[in-house]
Order: C-alpha cells, then sequence, then structure tokens
C-alpha cells in the first residue's frame, strides 16, 4: 500500500490516499478528486495528468521515458521533477509518494 498526498497547486489543499501497488497514480488522482484532467485516457497523447513530484520522492520512481519527457516539454509550470501521472504505477516497494498539482495545464490535443 502506498500513501499519497496530493498538495493543491497553492499549496492550501492537502489530501492523503492510500492506494494498492500495481495502481495507476491518474486513476488514483482522479479517484481523490484532484484536478488532473487526462484527457488522452492515460494512453500518453497529451500532458493534462502532468504532476509535480515531491523532490524527496523523485528518485523513488524509475525515470521517465523519452516520450514522457518530449511531453512534459509542452506541459505548463513544469519543473526538473515533474512527471504525468500516467505514467507512474504505484510499487510494493513505494511506501509514500507526494505529488502537487501545478499551476495550469495545457490540452495539447486541441480538443
Amino acid at each position: 500500500m502506498t500513501r499519497i498526498r496530493f498538495i493543491s497547486a497553492d499549496g492550501a489543499a492537502i489530501r492523503d490516499v492510500d492506494a494498492p501497488a500495481g495502481e495507476r497514480l491518474l486513476d488514483v488522482a482522479q479517484a481523490a478528486g484532484q484536478p488532473l484532467e487526462g484527457t488522452c485516457e492515460g494512453q500518453m497523447a497529451c500532458s493534462t495528468c502532468h504532476v509535480i513530484v515531491d523532490a524527496a520522492d523523485f528518485a523513488k520512481l524509475p525515470p521517465a521515458s523519452e516520450e514522457e519527457e518530449d511531453l512534459l516539454d509542452l506541459a505548463a509550470h513544469v519543473t526538473r521533477t515533474s512527471r504525468l501521472a500516467c505514467q507512474i504505477f504505484l510499487s510494493e516497494s513505494l511506501e509514500y509518494l507526494t505529488v502537487r498539482m501545478p499551476g495550469a495545464s495545457r490540452n495539447m490535443q486541441g480538443r
């Protein structure tokens, strides 16, 4: 089980949820009412599920693929610890994860 802490863009709202290994962060976030659009439904064709991973947790995740990095180049408010939530799958070894919602998102699909 992984404890996930979601922090709003302004830092005012914090929500902790527990999720089992194997779950995709995008699905967990949406089920917890987080403002992640996921326009492409996790097909890695947009950047509307962009999150900012806490620096202390970033190294615990597998590195982003080149395709994910390319999509992050198109996202708004990207930082060095930005990831796409559709590409983060919770593992048995990941006890906790803190992510912040970015200040805005950009839908590059043009919908």
